[in-house]
């Protein structure tokens, strides 16, 4: 048996860890932290056959074999402080698309609070058409985390969920139904909201990473 791993050779990967896990531990006042991500290529599958309904003893079941029938980019900002979302689903994993999330974050949130957004490095985060939006609203703050780092993002524990709880369980004959069931899935969970709450201390984690680093380097030798 095998994990996988990969470890970050960002250059600033200290100083973009110490960043992030600041803002989960000790978030600054006056202010929400929205977890920031896009889940893409999420495919509408329709299965050729109805599978089984888990049960004591028994996994629940789902065929093998199915129908494609498109795909959608679920866009989403988890606030960290209550573990609410912000999300939409468009066709498309462009600058303009992540513009309009940035725009919907923009009206959804109280205008008197700044915005510390938690992302990736993807290309469409840093696109001139988005830094020219961000230069008008300085209350977004952007904070990048590390490169090949996305367990750092906590919005990405959602997507895991909302895979596992509902995109993988069912079936969906068009992209409309699939993009309803996101929606639905996304509406039960701001009803009864329940933050992820980071505990990994910065120079836990700085440990771990040199402990890895040095195993490594002597396997190398």
């Amino acid at each position: 048996m095998a994990r996988s791993f990969k470890l970050s050779r960002d250059p600033r990967f200290e100083d973009k860890l110490l960043d992030v896990v600041g803002l989960y531990l000790n978030p600054p006042e006056h202010a929400l932290v929205l977890s920031c991500d896009e889940k893409s290529q999420i495919q509408a599958l329709n299965r050729t056959q109805p599978g089984l309904p888990m049960k004591a003893g028994r996994a629940g079941t789902v065929t093998h074999d199915y129908k494609r029938h498109g795909t959608t980019t679920l866009f989403a900002a988890l606030n960290t402080l209550d573990g609410t979302m912000i999300s939409m689903c468009e066709p498309r994993h462009r600058h303009e698309q992540w513009l309009k999330l940035l725009k919907l974050i923009d009206r959804k949130t109280p205008k008197h609070l700044a915005l510390h957004l938690i992302v990736d490095n993807s290309g469409t985060h840093s696109h001139p058409q988005v830094q020219a939006w961000l230069a008008k609203h300085p209350r977004f703050v952007m904070h990048f985390t590390p490169t090949s780092a996305s367990w750092m993002n906590m919005v990405e524990r959602f997507f895991r969920d909302i895979s596992e709880n509902c995109i993988k369980r069912d079936s969906f004959n068009s992209v409309a139904e699939l993009e309803l069931a996101i929606d639905l899935y996304i509406a039960d969970h701001n009803a009864r909201p329940k933050p992820f709450i980071w505990t990994a201390l910065a120079k836990d984690i700085l440990a771990k990473v040199s402990r890895a680093k040095s195993a490594l380097a002597a396997v190398a030798r």
